[in-house]
């Protein structure tokens, strides 16, 4: 079994911070993708940030140079901090990793989600 913890989450003004972090533990070889999907009411789920094992990064285009996704392999945590934050980035906040089960299975994970508010 594999577990993925979120925290972070909240309610921020508009122009403030917050950090998100997720960290997955259980039957581990290897983590491939990590990342952050969101998911705001009415709307579908969309990709937000992602980090490969390697350590190349893919923004949605609406939170470049303002979010920053982050990972700690030793720890199998992946972070987002994210700065500037606006009204439109309020939603339900998804953790995703992509890994290898120790018999080597390949995994895709959802954490439980965690809510960003952002007021105006």
């Amino acid at each position: 079994q594999v577990h993925l913890v979120e925290s972070g989450g909240g309610l921020v003004q508009a122009g403030g911070s917050l950090r998100l972090s997720c960290a997955a533990s259980g039957t581990i070889a290897s983590i491939n993708a990590m990342g952050w999907y969101r998911q705001a009411p009415g709307k579908q789920r969309e990709l937000v940030a992602l980090i490969t094992s390697g350590g190349s990064t893919n923004y949605d285009f609406s939170v470049k140079g303002r979010f920053t996704v982050s990972r700690d392999n030793g720890k199998n945590t992946v972070y987002l901090q994210m700065n500037s934050l606006k009204p439109e980035d309020t939603a339900v906040y998804y953790c995703y990793v992509d890994l290898m089960k120790t018999w080597g299975t390949r995994s895709q994970n959802w954490g439980q989600g965690t809510q960003v508010t952002v007021s105006s």
